[in-house]
């Protein structure tokens, strides 16, 4: 599927779509010299433009944020690369946590919904770089092959910056 990397409402479908499907990427605090990203499952409410992570309130994560920090999201599939940004802040929503809770989720807390410890983090997203890659591997090598015999750089898709809220 071919986008226009200016085409804003595409590019930002594109992004949730994908992570909708594949889910998972990798958090973290933005300024945390100590802290590294973690891989997360992601809920995304695109109205909101919000995701939506579950955690445990003695997490690493949900420890750092406190009261609200900037995060970032990376997101990674064969075809869409993105970082996101955005506020990330503590929330326990029974509403959401019934909503987004599945056989996965509950392989992580035992207790099941009432452990005492399940809460969620929200990301209100801020922004977005988001990387598309067009035409599937034929192309990929093709480009490739081009960019070497011809010492210019492969066209492969683009990048576009989305600016939420």
């Amino acid at each position: 599927m071919s986008i226009a990397m200016n085409d804003r409402v595409a590019v930002e479908r594109r992004l949730w779509e994908e992570i909708e499907r594949h889910q998972v990427g990798m958090l973290g605090v933005v300024g945390r010299l100590a802290h590294h990203t973690q891989p997360m499952t992601a809920f995304v409410e695109r109205e909101a433009e919000e995701i939506w992570f579950f955690t445990r309130s003695d997490s690493d994560l949900a420890q750092h944020v406190g009261a609200g920090h900037k995060a970032m999201f990376v997101f990674q599939q064969r075809d869409v690369q993105a970082c996101i940004c955005g506020q990330l802040t503590v929330q326990h929503d029974q509403v959401r946590i019934d909503k987004y809770w599945n056989a996965v989720v509950a392989a992580w807390y035992p207790q099941g919904k009432s452990d005492p410890k399940l809460t969620l983090l929200k990301m209100a997203c801020e922004d977005a770089d988001v990387w598309i890659s067009q035409g599937g591997p034929v192309k990929f090598a093709w480009e490739i092959a081009m960019a070497n015999a011809t010492r210019h750089e492969p066209h492969l898709g683009g990048r576009a910056n989305l600016h939420f809220h």
